[in-house]
């Protein structure tokens, strides 16, 4: 069985996973490659923002170019967000009951609710359906929006941050959609389908004012 080997991309942002930053010559050395080719794959990585460089001065030379993760390149390596969140959730329910995880969703909703809805100010009902749009593709959701004849918006997400806590607590699916009746404010938008009973790949909601 032929064991899997890693990629010269993979092992530099192993290294600097591991080394915090580091300079071309440095992981040339450690991975015995030519610093012409540990360029190629840091250019590439800087381009997918998955790297950052600071110039370094030195205390006798030229400056050195130092070579970090950036967030997105830390966000690459295994998190727990989703089984901690859950976990939490299900220690508060079992000590003060599922009123007291809604309570809690409901005010994370309504602390957004306070960061957006400056955002909606003097927009028409219109501008602040393609706002929530951008609000929320801000925020890792893929949204879209289609305006029908009929004058109903029809707003997909085709991902979802935090389908895995939602398909458990389905309180953060209801939150959400009162965050975007007070923001869009009106009482008629509707969810048709949500990624997580299974059924769907994305959410679905019906606007109309």
């Amino acid at each position: 069985m032929a064991m899997k080997t890693t990629s010269t991309r993979d092992q530099i942002i192993g290294l600097l996973k591991r080394k915090k930053e580091m300079t071309v010559s440095s992981i040339a050395n450690q991975l015995d490659i030519t610093e012409m080719a540990v360029r190629r794959h840091l250019n590439t990585l800087e381009r997918d923002d998955v790297v950052h460089t600071t110039l370094q001065r030195q205390a006798m030379g030229r400056p050195t170019n130092m070579y970090r993760l950036s967030p997105c390149g830390q966000e690459m390596f295994p998190r727990a967000y989703d089984a901690l969140a859950i976990d939490i959730l299900r220690i508060i329910q079992e000590e003060d009951g599922m009123m007291k995880v809604k309570e809690i969703i409901d005010k994370r909703k309504d602390k957004m609710r306070t960061v957006y809805e400056k955002r909606m100010f003097m927009k028409s009902f219109e501008e602040r359906i393609y706002e929530l749009e951008k609000i929320q593709n801000e925020n890792g959701y893929m949204a879209e929006v289609e305006r029908m004849d009929d004058g109903t918006y029809l707003f997909k997400e085709f991902n979802c941050p935090v389908a895995e806590v939602a398909r458990e607590f389905s309180v953060i699916c209801n939150a959400e959609l009162e965050l975007f009746k007070e923001l869009i404010q009106t009482e008629n938008v509707k969810c048709d389908s949500c990624m997580t009973t299974g059924q769907d790949n994305h959410c679905y909601y019906k606007i109309t004012q």
